[in-house]
């Protein structure tokens, strides 16, 4: 089996299949395609979906991918272990990486969404296996935030020691704004969610990440 260090290292694009965004439905073939495409990460964000039927949707998934490429259920440990997923991804507000830990264990990945240097030093403290950093530009998944600054993303870059996946309104046509302050790893969903043509827009990202 390949590490999860490994495997996390080798990651460039981070799909977020956001129930939000699109259904249940819609969003199995999402994933299908965008697996096709070559996405290298895929994560469940259900905020709003009732535990039981976001629990099933996460084994479907799980049982789809096998492995293949890691699975991450976002804030919820519970349905991370349940379903079998890779691991969780957890914000500032939910259950601490440590926390997370303990349930899920060594082998598990766990990530966590960091907003400022500090995050990034306690992330790394607690044992985070990566983090998420932004939001880089303005989305309409955390409208609230303001776009970060450029000296911010350069800073965060030189700072973190373990994966680091940029995200937050990030598209194919501002992905090389964000290579530029030295971040080559992207958390991205409505530009591939949304997209006519799913695969097509994974692959286009992905060579865009490695120009």
């Amino acid at each position: 089996m390949i590490s999860k260090k490994k495997r996390l290292s080798g990651s460039r694009l981070y799909l977020i299949l956001d129930i939000g965004v699109c259904d249940y439905r819609r969003s199995w073939e999402i994933l299908k395609a965008a697996v096709r495409g070559g996405v290298d990460i895929v994560q469940l964000r259900d905020k709003h979906g009732v535990p039981r039927e976001t629990l099933k949707f996460a084994q479907r998934i799980q049982a789809y991918l096998k492995d293949r490429i890691p699975f991450i259920v976002n804030d919820r440990v519970d349905i991370a272990f349940l379903s079998g997923a890779s691991g969780v991804h957890v914000g500032q507000d939910d259950l601490s990486v440590m926390e997370a830990r303990k349930i899920l264990g060594s082998k598990k990945i766990i990530g966590t969404s960091c907003q400022t240097l500090a995050h990034i030093r306690r992330a790394e403290e607690d044992g985070a296996d990566y983090i998420g950093f932004g939001s880089v530009f303005k989305t309409f998944t955390k409208p609230d935030r303001s776009p970060m600054d450029e000296a911010l993303l350069r800073k965060a870059a030189q700072a973190t020691r373990i994966p680091r996946f940029a995200i937050g309104g990030i598209t194919g046509k501002n992905v090389a704004r964000v290579k530029t302050c030295g971040h080559m790893r992207v958390a991205v969903c409505r530009d591939i969610m949304l997209s006519d043509d799913v695969a097509l827009s994974v692959g286009e990202l992905k060579k865009l990440l490695f120009v």
